[in-house]
């Protein structure tokens, strides 16, 4: 049941939502329970607000491009945009153990996206931009 589509949206927060269904959509297709449906859809929520955020520098500057596949037994989720170069590796993890004061800003949506994902990866192509690829696998017996 190999399916794949792709969609551009406006870098906007607004357009959350809208890819929120279509994420949402994805994950119905790739009979996910609610579960793990909720899981991808966050994740891909969390991405998506980081490229507003970071990438474009807030809104109105840019578009995200979100292509699903969906297979048997996961789902891939890619995001590309055309932003500022994002180094993971500059992103420290945070230390949950620490108070909330104690905390450095930033870094819980990297770290949330690579707990809730199965797979993450980034690449940087030539061209400039980011693509962000996330699989979720269904668990053994789904």
């Amino acid at each position: 049941m190999d399916r794949t589509e792709t969609r551009v949206f406006v870098a906007q927060y607004e357009s959350l939502a809208v890819i929120d269904e279509f994420v949402a959509g994805a994950a119905d297709q790739a009979s996910f329970d609610e579960c793990t449906a909720y899981q991808v859809r966050l994740a891909v929520d969390e991405a998506c607000s980081n490229i507003i955020e970071h990438a474009y520098g807030g809104e109105g500057s840019g578009v995200i491009e979100c292509t699903y596949h969906v297979e048997d037994d996961c789902i891939t989720v890619i995001l590309r945009d055309h932003g500022d170069p994002f180094d993971p590796q500059l992103v420290p993890e945070p230390n949950l153990s620490a108070d909330l004061g104690e905390r450095n800003g930033g870094g819980l949506g990297l770290y949330l996206i690579r707990k809730i994902m199965d797979d993450v990866e980034f690449d940087f192509p030539a061209e400039g931009g980011n693509v962000l690829t996330m699989v979720k696998r269904k668990e053994a017996g789904s």
